[in-house]
């Protein structure tokens, strides 16, 4: 076999060279047949689900939950936060009813916290003395809600004022019972007419700043949008008519709202946006890196463009093949392309410099070529094939991202091979590189080799005690499950995920449990509910408000008492500008009168009211416009909600909305329940802890939670069995072409070495482990093996001096070209991207000092043939 071997690659450089012309059409032939294919055939996918196996058990499992609730998946989350409830809440209702609108890119909107359901019995969600209080706040403002009812405008709030000045004037009430609405109202009117934005919440003054009636200022409408998961952002359409809709409905920071907006779709499509951020300087980094060192390693401008137009026709081919393989890229099989450029530039690199030390013992540029084949072949047919075998070993995992990567590198291996020993070859030919002018190798490094050969033992031994401390370090590498950590925390998604995650009312992490029946489901809350990791448990029962009665009690007698108050038979005309004018001097003329001197808070805040009105009657007519906005658009919300609540009814699950309904009960009956953490929904140990409680009690369980945590172990599991297999191969394939088990270990131990020498240093310098970055292990696996084949089959040829050879200066630059191109991706604004750029340079950087100066003292004196034997 080892005969075989040795001769493929010299018969096809022989080939290549003797006919230079025809193999470079033939590559340009090739070049030109797969980019038509790639460019008619490219598709990728960003849908994040399809990366892992679906005959995993949690796929399972929430695969059978979006198929029970189809309306919950790729649902976009928009945060509406209002100055004022009032703001919130009309920001909502007028842009779920918009986005209703727009079937092109929303096929569902939903309002999880508000709608009609909510606005007519949201008072029985709370506790009876809540609803008593809320209700006997209404009452009490009895005085100024009639009037501001009658006539919900500036030139009713006056109105309003009158009657309670009335009061005043007969001795009946006093300043203290109005007294926070004059002053909220002369806060606000005050800040509009000194230039300065101002709100105003008739919510916050009835609900006396809290209880039942106190409406959020945030509230949510969930977006199911109409992906593309063929474009690189799928849900930037959706995004994009969000966005339209919000600025057409004045939903901005002017008018008192924010519009915010996460999901699985909104982080993905900001993902890319980082990623494409300084991706041109990144690129640009990595090509000059590249450019320079194989420069250093050639010394010849016509070989780095004879490697670099190799690379590309091979990286084009490859990505064709790959496209027939798999049929799309997803987005961890597109990380082939720096494992091709990486693996790819070391066989150029060991053709090139292999030539060039042919060419400075004075053979000419064919016989130097031929030369270089003949004792490149053996060496470069066993990378390529390990490195094929290592990639393929990723087939049998349930990651199918990363073994489509593997198939798709895998063939890489095959095609950077041939065409390094085909088209390169026929391009040095008729490039014609001049010869080096100097030695190829490194004659300086002859010290360094005397110091390897002499203190052999000095040298395995610290590299063991190395390998001892890192094996002891491995219990505490860290694997980071959270793929949320691998975004920009400065995306606007990410900010307001973050945000929500910290909300314990609406933190995506929850957990869900998918119940065939209504009795189960009760068991399983139950069970959830004694948890002490669970905050709380939903299901629909949970839409049912307990103790009823007492609470419709108090409400129904509230709507007696005020139901002409809020319901008058005259509604008021509006008031021309003259009559508002007359109406707040009028109004500013009593409340001084009234105040009189006195020095109470309300006195007090009764002058300030006072001088307001006066000022807002001199000011401009726009003016005095924008102040009757201001105060008239949240009293009309205000007295919607006021009169929604008071017609509450019974609830039971029977009247529930079927909107509901179908949000925790499927068609066929099986019911959802969902449990929420207790404790900081932002760190890790928390959610650990949660989703191990959880699945103790439900292990049929879904939602963020299981997921982020059943993928990392999927992954991990996966690289951990890959690697397994990994070895046994590559250590099969090794042994049945060198047959020598001595030397099988030569070449895989330093590859070993070096990944537990990654691993200890990541542990020392705080580095986790995650999603992105565990890709740089079948980089270095592959690098790994290959530098050490050249090593072992260099020595297997009798080869001395290793530090001094040629072999030496390729294997180096090599490493430098992988290093530094790939090592540039620590430049990117992408953190995941950053961590994956900063383990390959750490892992290339020990594979370098474990081939330069592991392997070579390991090796040892050259064996004779009878020691061979």
């Amino acid at each position: 076999m080892r005969a075989f071997l040795s001769g493929l690659v010299p018969a096809a450089v022989s080939a290549s060279i003797r006919r230079p012309w025809w193999t470079l059409i033939a590559g340009l032939v090739l070049l030109a047949l797969a980019g038509l294919y790639a460019a008619g055939h490219f598709a990728m996918t960003t849908d994040t689900d399809a990366l892992i196996s679906p005959k995993v058990e949690w796929r399972r499992q929430a695969a059978a939950m979006d198929a029970a609730f189809p309306q919950r998946s790729d649902v976009l989350v928009l945060v509406i936060d209002g100055r004022t409830p009032e703001l919130a809440e009309d920001g909502a209702a007028r842009l779920a009813a918009q986005l209703a609108t727009d079937p092109a890119h929303i096929r569902r909107v939903q309002r999880p916290d508000g709608g009609a359901f909510f606005a007519r019995e949201g008072l029985l969600f709370g506790s009876v003395a809540s609803v008593r209080a809320a209700t006997a706040a209404l009452v009490a403002a009895q005085p100024l809600l009639g009037p501001l009812a009658a006539d919900p405008t500036l030139h009713g709030v006056t109105t309003a004022f009158g009657s309670v000045l009335d009061g005043v004037e007969r001795g009946d009430a006093t300043f203290d019972r109005v007294d926070a609405p004059m002053r909220a109202m002369a806060d606000a009117i005050d800040a509009r007419l000194a230039g300065r934005p101002a709100f105003f919440s008739w919510q916050r003054l009835f609900a006396g700043g809290g209880g039942s009636l106190a409406a959020p200022t945030r509230r949510l409408v969930l977006v199911q949008p109409v992906p593309d998961f063929e474009s690189l952002q799928p849900g930037e359409p959706t995004r994009a008519a969000i966005a339209r809709a919000a600025s057409s409905l004045g939903l901005d920071a002017a008018h008192g709202v924010r519009v915010a907006l996460t999901g699985d779709l909104a982080l993905s499509d900001e993902e890319f946006g980082t990623l494409a951020e300084n991706i041109g300087c990144v690129g640009a980094v990595m090509l000059g890196a590249m450019l320079v060192t194989l420069w250093f390693a050639t010394r010849s401008l016509r070989l780095v463009a004879a490697i670099m137009l190799t690379i590309v026709v091979g990286l084009v081919v490859t990505t064709a093949t790959g496209l027939m393989a798999v049929g799309r890229l997803n987005l961890i099989s597109v990380a082939f392309i720096p494992l091709f450029v990486g693996l790819g530039v070391d066989f150029g690199i060991q053709i090139a410099v292999r030539f060039n030390a042919e060419r400075n013992d004075g053979l000419a540029v064919p016989d130097a070529l031929r030369a270089a084949g003949a004792a490149l072949g053996a060496p470069l047919l066993l990378a390529a094939g390990a490195v094929f075998l290592g990639f393929g070993a990723f087939l049998p995992t349930a990651y199918v991202g990363i073994a489509e990567l593997g198939v798709i590198a895998g063939l890489g291996m095959v095609i950077a091979l041939a065409l390094a020993v085909t088209l390169l070859p026929a391009l040095i030919v008729l490039l014609r590189p001049a010869a080096p002018v100097r030695e190829v190798g490194f004659a300086a490094l002859a010290p360094v080799d005397a110091f390897l050969a002499r203190r052999r033992c000095g040298v395995l031994w610290a590299f063991g005690v190395s390998t001892a401390v890192s094996i002891a370090l491995l219990p505490l590498v860290t694997f980071d499950f959270n793929p949320l950590h691998l975004r920009s925390p400065a995306s606007p998604a990410m900010r307001t995920l973050a945000d929500l995650t910290r909300d314990p009312d609406r933190t995506p992490n929850t957990i869900d449990v998918l119940a065939p029946d209504h009795t189960a489901a009760q068991a399983i809350a139950r069970r959830l509910a004694a948890l002490p990791a669970v905050a709380r448990v939903i299901d629909l029962d949970s839409f049912v408000p307990d103790d009823q009665p007492p609470k419709l009690a108090a409400i129904e007698d509230a709507s007696t008492l005020l139901d002409l108050t809020l319901n008058p038979f005259d509604l008021a005309p509006p008031a021309d500008d003259g009559a508002l004018v007359a109406a707040l001097n009028t109004t500013a003329l009593r409340l001084r009168r009234a105040a009189g001197q006195g020095t109470g808070r309300g006195a007090v805040d009764a002058r300030r009211l006072a001088e307001a009105f006066a000022r807002t009657a001199a000011a401009p007519p726009a003016t005095r416009a924008a102040i009757d906005a201001m105060l008239s658009q949240p009293l009309a919300v205000m007295l919607d909600s006021v009169r929604a609540s008071l017609q509450a009814q019974p609830v039971t699950r029977a009247t529930l909305p079927a909107e509901i309904v179908r949000d925790w009960v499927a068609p066929d009956g099986r019911e959802r329940v969902q449990a929420n953490p207790s404790g900081d929904a932002n760190d890790n140990a928390t959610i650990h802890r949660f989703r191990d409680t959880v699945l103790a009690v439900a292990p049929a369980a879904s939602g963020l939670p299981v997921a982020t945590q059943a993928a990392a172990f999927t992954i991990a599991g996966a690289f951990v069995q890959a690697g397994a297999i990994a070895f046994l191969l590559v250590s099969l394939f090794l042994w049945l072409v060198l047959r020598d088990l001595r030397e099988v270990l030569f070449t895989l131990a330093p590859v070993i070495l070096s990944i537990f020498l990654t691993l200890g240093t990541c542990v020392v310098i705080g580095q986790p482990i995650n999603f992105a970055n565990i890709i740089a292990f079948p980089l270095l696996f592959g690098v790994g093996v290959a530098f050490h084949i050249y090593f072992v089959m260099a020595w297997r040829g009798g080869a001395t001096n290793l530090l001094q050879s040629a072999l030496a200066r390729a294997v180096l630059f090599s490493a430098l070209a992988t290093g530094t191109a790939f090592g540039s991706l620590w430049l990117s604004d992408h953190p995941g991207t950053a961590s994956m750029g900063k383990i390959l340079m750490i892992s290339l950087a020990w594979t370098l000092v474990c081939a330069l100066v592991f392997e070579p003292a390991l090796l040892g004196p050259v064996r004779t043939k009878r020691q061979r034997r």
